[in-house]
């Protein structure tokens, strides 16, 4: 069994990327989400909802399904949308 420096593991997590933001139109995006969506030029600040949002990266993602961190991050925001907009 290996040991591991718990302090270290600790230290080296970044919360930052998960928190969200409030990025207008009651849409919410995680900074990790919001630097995916730049690296790839999606303007998600004209989007109205987060389905707008997933559009674009679903236009993206139809060219070129091997980006693999723009799939993680359809899979959060879509997952999100759901519980966000769904009759509970």
């Amino acid at each position: 069994m290996e040991d591991y420096d718990i302090e270290k593991l600790v230290n080296d997590l970044d919360f930052s990327k998960n928190s969200l933001n409030d990025c207008g139109n009651k849409i919410f995006l995680t900074n990790f989400e919001i630097e995916t969506l730049n690296k790839y030029n999606i303007d998600y600040s004209k989007a109205i909802s987060l389905k707008d949002i997933l559009f674009l990266v679903e236009e993206i993602l139809n060219e070129d399904s091997s980006l693999e961190d723009l799939e993680n991050i359809s899979k959060s925001i879509a997952e999100r949308d759901y519980y966000l907009n769904s009759n509970k």
